[in-house]
């Protein structure tokens, strides 16, 4: 019983393959909004709170405009694109932030580190590492219910394989 209908959703390796493909579109965001935000707090003397907002908030930006930019190349409108980054990143996105906050926050010293220590970049690179680990789960889980980055895919295909 071979359905080949859109609805169909990948299952299996091409699900993972799908899940790490999405869960790295994400953290390139992330990692930007991330590193962008650590490096302002910390070169600014910010506490490790006002750091953090200002990583979390740049993180989700970045993490929305890498998603909004190839869906609306597909065609959608602004006003359009914008509802479905939102629903396709941002279970994902606030995944990864508060794993990798919560290890950035649990490596001694990586906060007050300053930016020429290999402490710092070297907890920031571990905490957006563990990061992935945990999202590509969370990815697959939500793509495999036709949610979260499943909903992009949707734009990507663009009616392509509608009259196949």
């Amino acid at each position: 019983m071979d359905h080949s209908t859109h609805s169909d959703r990948p299952s299996g390796a091409a699900l993972t393959r799908l899940a790490i493909s999405a869960t790295l579109h994400c953290l390139t965001g992330c990692a930007i909004g991330e590193v962008l935000g650590m490096v302002i707090g910390t070169a600014l003397g910010w506490s490790d709170a006002q750091t953090i907002v200002l990583a979390v908030a740049l993180a989700f930006v970045f993490g929305y405009a890498f998603t909004i930019g190839p869906v609306m190349r597909s065609g959608l409108a602004l006003g359009a694109a914008i509802p479905v980054a939102l629903a396709a990143d941002t279970v994902s996105i606030t995944v990864m932030e508060i794993v990798d906050n919560a290890v950035m926050l649990l490596v001694p010293g990586a906060m007050d580190a300053g930016l020429g220590s290999w402490l710092f970049w070297g907890a920031l690179a571990f905490a957006l590492a563990v990061a992935f680990v945990v999202t590509v789960p969370v990815n697959r889980w939500l793509i495999g219910r036709g949610k979260g980055h499943a909903v992009v895919h949707r734009f990507h295909d663009g009616g392509d394989h509608a009259h196949h």
